[in-house]
């Protein structure tokens, strides 16, 4: 069995959601990690400008998993990195620091699986980490409209939550009963109008965000 067991969650958290949080619950039960470690992007390359400075993303995600029963790490080296912010490179610098006997578990979305052949070396993700993927209820490998190789992957990869805990990398869990749709891009813009948004986000994040008068026109 693997030494320990890291749960990564990466992404720009613009604002952090309760989409994030759902997810790290979710697989924290499945899994049983030992620590979670959320990791801010700090020039995402396939997204435009971020909308909010890195200290107020910081500062939600510590609001929004202030109660978490894990162990919780704010990881910023995407933040402090020159350039853009490659996952692959944040894994062999997570690698290199956390040993090779620690299974890591890099939770994803399903839109980020249906992009995941775009990413720069995804293939090497594999080497270095397990990828724990949550989906929409429904979900099928073959009507998903994902990229060939990345299917054949999946199915090659195919692994338990139990392996997952157990097994450093080269595994894919795909969990298709967790229905979480929320985009941070339509909350920004239902804060930009004064929508509703307390449904959407934890309460303390939302405070925050009035508090600093974020993602105003």
């Amino acid at each position: 069995m693997s030494a320990r067991c890291i749960l990564l969650l990466g992404g720009s958290f613009d604002p952090v959601h309760n989409g994030h949080v759902g997810l790290a619950r979710y697989f924290s039960t499945l899994l049983h990690p030992d620590a979670l470690r959320l990791i801010p992007a700090g020039r995402p390359w396939q997204k435009p400008e971020l909308a909010t400075a890195a200290a107020d993303r910081v500062a939600m995600l510590k609001l929004a998993f202030a109660d978490c029963s894990l162990s919780v790490q704010i990881d910023e080296q995407e933040i402090a990195r020159n350039g853009a912010s490659y996952t692959v490179d944040t894994l062999r610098a997570l690698r290199a620091e956390l040993g090779s006997e620690t299974s890591l578990a890099l939770v994803m979305g399903a839109d980020q699986l249906q992009n995941l052949h775009t990413w720069r070396n995804w293939q090497q993700l594999f080497d270095l980490a397990n990828l724990c993927v949550a989906t929409r209820p429904g979900f099928t490998l073959d009507q998903s409209g994902l990229d060939a190789e990345v299917t054949r992957e999946i199915t090659r990869r195919a692994g338990s939550a139990a392996q997952i805990r157990a097994t450093p990398c080269g595994l894919i869990h795909v969990a298709s009963n967790l229905a979480l749709d929320i985009s941070a891009t339509d909350i920004r813009q239902a804060l930009q109008l004064g929508l509703a948004t307390n449904r959407l986000l934890p309460e303390a994040v939302l405070d925050y965000i009035q508090q600093h008068h974020l993602y105003r026109k």
